[in-house]
């Protein structure tokens, strides 16, 4: 039996207008309205868009008659959902934001989910425990699900799983000509490969796709943090020790000065920390044992312990106030103790980065071919090191100066490829959105790009279709 769950958004003021389509019921907005400027943010405020409009879209249909809009005014469109991966400002574009549409269709009897645009991960994830299921989803419960999808993927339970796209069913999106398509490997299969690892609102606006349920309802999990003095020796053993654990154990670790704010812990406070990240599927014994040799370096905090798969977003904790954030990462081989030392000259103690840094065990499933090819051909790394700073205009030239310096520190590790979810900001070059699929899928992502939107309608967003 089905059970379908709408997540009610809260309410916003919107004007809505007749269009040329005397059927469109969308809710439209300009700089006039009230409501304009929540409309066009998201989370990440690196990139501020200025659009001609906003759509307000509750339904497929809202996409549908603003698409047709767009193209009887001669407007681009971009879509905003939650904003964690801005590319390029929607400046006198029309901006279909998603964000409203909320509905969750779970059926626990075939373990799948059909989610729409607007359904955070953390959302997604409460409605599937209710049938003791889960989602590969993210380190962040606020990412939106579709997008997340769309780019790959990286998530908790991918060692052992694989990429999110893999697991992706079927995707509903409205393409330049306004037509609402249901896109299956069946179904117009080359949209669906170019959606799954190369879209992300290149090729349309997906207003919900369907994906598969596993059969997960708890999980051993949290996190421990290590003092400044401490981190070069844990950070060593993570890396040995990444070599040996299953495939059912997820780890990662950051490097971070954290904010000197009341909220924090005193031993967190205002101190430079490595947080290491655990999630284990196993038996609770089985990864007390496995996690023991951190327990003996004596960690300033643990959080690790047994939870339901619902509690899943207090692992990585991560924020949630809006922030010009800008962020890149680059695909690792190995991580031997070479690379240990390099990452620490730019990002430890002593190195006063104006960014955090993330490395994240990939291999296992992550690595493995999918039984369902997609766009997102680029699976050799056995680690994903990724950098992230605040930082307003005059400042990110400076920030990006300090990634490209640790890049090159780190390149004869590097398997010359990158994680594209994790790519955001307006300085992403071609070259290295390129670099995150293979060769011959690039030549075959132009290809459907012009078979499906040969006028660039959807241009504002990174994707190489």
């Amino acid at each position: 039996m089905r059970s379908t769950l709408t997540i009610h958004p809260p309410s916003v003021l919107v004007r809505s207008f007749c269009a040329a389509d005397d059927g469109d019921m969308t809710d439209y907005l300009t700089e006039t309205d009230a409501a304009y400027d929540s409309a066009r943010s998201g989370y990440n405020l690196a990139v501020p868009h200025r659009p001609a409009a906003i759509a307000v879209a509750r339904t497929a249909d809202d996409v549908v008659h603003a698409v047709r809009e767009a193209r009887r005014r001669g407007l681009g469109v971009a879509v905003l959902a939650t904003g964690h991966g801005p590319s390029r400002p929607a400046d006198g574009q029309l901006l279909i934001n998603t964000s409203a549409m909320k509905g969750v269709t779970v059926d626990p009897a075939a373990r799948w989910a059909r989610v729409e645009a607007g359904v955070r991960g953390g959302e997604l994830v409460q409605a599937a425990a209710i049938n003791d299921l889960a989602p590969l989803s993210g380190s962040s419960p606020e990412v939106g699900v579709v997008s997340y999808h769309l780019g790959g993927g990286l998530g908790l339970l991918g060692r052992s799983l694989g990429w999110a796209v893999d697991h992706v069913r079927a995707i509903e999106v409205v393409t330049a000509d306004g037509v609402l398509r249901r896109t299956t490997p069946d179904s117009e299969p080359d949209l669906f490969w170019a959606l799954r690892g190369g879209g992300k609102g290149t090729l349309g606006v997906v207003t919900a796709i369907e994906i598969d349920l596993h059969p997960i309802a708890r999980l051993y999990g949290g996190g421990l943090h290590f003092a400044a003095d401490r981190v070069e020796e844990a950070l060593t053993l993570w890396a040995e020790w990444t070599r040996t654990p299953p495939e059912t154990m997820a780890s990662s670790v950051l490097l971070i000065r954290m904010p000197d704010i009341p909220v924090l812990p005193e031993p967190l406070r205002g101190q430079y920390v490595m947080h290491l990240r655990i999630l284990f599927t196993g038996s609770a014994a089985e990864g007390e044992r496995l996690i023991a040799p951190f327990r003996a370096l004596g960690p300033i905090t643990d959080t690790v312990t047994e939870m339901p798969y619902s509690a899943v977003g207090s692992i990585h904790a991560e924020p949630t106030i809006p922030v010009a954030f800008h962020a890149r990462n680059r695909m690792l081989r190995t991580l031997d103790a070479d690379a240990v030392q390099a990452v620490l000259r730019h990002a430890g103690p002593d190195a006063a980065a104006p960014f955090l840094l993330e490395l994240r065990h990939a291999g296992g499933a992550l690595a493995r071919p999918a039984e369902r090819p997609s766009a997102l051909g680029r699976r050799d790394g056995e680690f994903v090191l990724y950098v992230g700073g605040a930082a307003g205009p005059d400042e990110a030239p400076a920030l990006q100066a300090r990634f490209a310096e640790l890049f090159a520190a780190v390149e004869p590790w590097a398997t010359g490829g990158v994680c594209v979810n994790f790519l955001s900001g307006p300085d992403v070059t071609a070259e290295e959105l390129a670099s995150g699929y293979l060769p011959d899928d690039v030549e075959r992502l132009a290809r459907i790009k012009h078979a499906y939107d040969p006028e660039n309608l959807f241009r504002t967003h990174h994707g190489l279709a």
